[in-house]
């Protein structure tokens, strides 16, 4: 799907608001609620963008945010990610160049979680060489929005 001006005008009020009716984004944009309602209908069909909800980690308990850099044996990488996926703690898992061949991001109720996870958990993945672990101290910036306002 190609996208024009008008696409990115429209996710750029659903990124602002994501709760703002098709009206209201029509009045602003000047055109008609159909339009909208048939553009977004579009993009969500072509699975350009996705409504969720993004829950505030903190608030729900979770204090501990880490992102763990894994060394893995060759040939081991996707058997791993297979692995890591099942696990309730794993926000976002990626292959990456460079030092690690995976980095993913974990989210836990405090340092013991997190200790029991890389003691107990990755320990007995086959093919995991290195851990890295990296414990966030202070957040500046978490967004979803690729989409200049």
């Amino acid at each position: 799907m190609e996208l024009d001006r008008m696409d990115f005008k429209i996710l750029a009020h659903l990124q602002e608001n994501g709760k703002q009716s098709y009206s209201e984004i029509a009045r602003g944009l000047e055109v008609s609620e159909g339009t909208i309602r048939s553009r977004v209908n579009k993009m969500l069909k072509e699975e350009v963008f996705e409504f969720i909800i993004h829950t505030n980690p903190n608030k729900i308990g979770l204090h501990v945010q880490a992102i763990i850099g894994l060394e893995t044996r060759l040939g081991k990488q996707d058997s791993i990610a297979c692995r890591l996926q099942g696990h309730g703690a794993v926000r976002f898992i990626g292959a990456f160049s460079g030092k690690h061949d995976l980095i993913i991001q974990a989210y836990f109720r405090n340092n013991d979680e997190l200790i029991g996870f890389v003691n107990q958990e990755l320990s007995e993945i086959e093919g995991i060489i290195s851990v890295d672990v990296n414990v966030e101290l202070k957040q500046y910036k978490d967004t979803f929005s690729y989409i200049d306002n």
